[in-house]
């Protein structure tokens, strides 16, 4: 990543005084990209560094999250980005200036060549981050852009229709608005502490239900503190004579084994009195209160 970083800072500084020579807004535009593309490595390592310090004093769960904030303005800087050019883009098809088909092209050529290094670098890292991967979505568009920015290039130097400029940046902001919701809908989904994509927690919570001795799982709740890391927490109720020991190890060894939580904590205590019906719970204070669905035991 660090790397990539450097590579993307050199060139973004020689393409910004090319595009403006050459009065081309698809240039100047994918500088900016380019600008947002080390922006979210810069983020992103600073991000890693804060998320591998432990726990401590107020912060219980470390900085881990610090990812997900960079991964969050990677995603914002996106979508402003996007809305600019497109007005930029709107206002040059309007009223084309004139520009250098020749320098947008070579420029735009090696553009190409940089991003597609630098796309090979950040391929190596750990995608299954959402840090990570920001930054990746960021250079990936990037190299999609110079592709239409050459294209451009090569129309206005070919057939002098400086509209194609124009053209081209709309296709690069379009990539960025694409990026940009993408990364912002996720990170917002953890910050919401949403269940991570593809966990139902009805269907978990039904599912410990039938576990040997339980009678009933309420408060269930599933988050991701950082991307890749679940958390679940629940409160659950065992039918007499059952060990709640034993049936919180079996509960967590399920959690793990079939759907990937290892941090779970969960409450576990004797049930006082059995379910009437469905709509009945075994802890009366959690029926005046409920934080959430019931799941009772379907064997009563």
């Amino acid at each position: 990543m660090s790397a990539a970083l450097a590579l993307l800072v050199a060139f973004m500084a020689a393409e910004l005084v090319v595009g403006l020579v050459a009065r081309s807004l698809a240039l100047i535009s994918d500088a900016g990209h380019m600008l947002t593309d080390a922006a979210s490595i810069a983020f992103a390592l600073v991000a890693m560094a804060l998320a591998a310090r432990p726990p401590r004093g107020g912060f219980t769960y470390g900085f881990k999250r610090a990812e997900i904030l960079s991964a969050q303005l990677n995603g914002a800087t996106l979508l402003v980005l996007a809305g600019f050019f497109f007005y930029e883009a709107i206002r040059r098809l309007i009223v084309p200036p004139e520009v250098e088909g020749g320098l947008v092209l070579v420029t735009a050529l090696a553009g190409i060549v940089v991003n597609v290094a630098a796309t090979w670098l950040l391929s190596k890292a750990d995608r299954s981050s959402l840090n990570v991967e920001g930054a990746f979505q960021h250079i990936l568009n990037d190299l999609f852009a110079f592709i239409a920015t050459a294209i451009s290039g090569l129309i206005v130097l070919v057939t002098g229709f400086a509209r194609a400029d124009a053209i081209a940046t709309l296709i690069v902001a379009a990539l960025m608005l694409k990026a940009g919701y993408g990364l912002v809908r996720e990170t917002g989904r953890i910050f919401l502490q949403a269940a991570p994509a593809g966990l139902i927690p009805a269907e978990i919570g039904a599912r410990l239900a039938t576990q040997p001795d339980v009678a009933e799982v309420h408060d269930l709740h599933i988050w991701e503190l950082t991307s890749g890391d679940l958390t679940l927490s629940a409160h659950v109720f065992v039918r007499p004579p059952g060990d709640c020991g034993t049936v919180r190890r079996r509960l967590q060894e399920l959690l793990a084994s079939s759907y990937g939580i290892s941090h779970t904590t969960l409450q576990v205590d004797q049930a006082s009195r059995p379910a009437t019906d469905a709509l009945d719970c075994v802890d009366p204070r959690h029926c005046a209160d409920p934080h959430g669905p019931h799941y009772l035991s379907p064997n009563g």
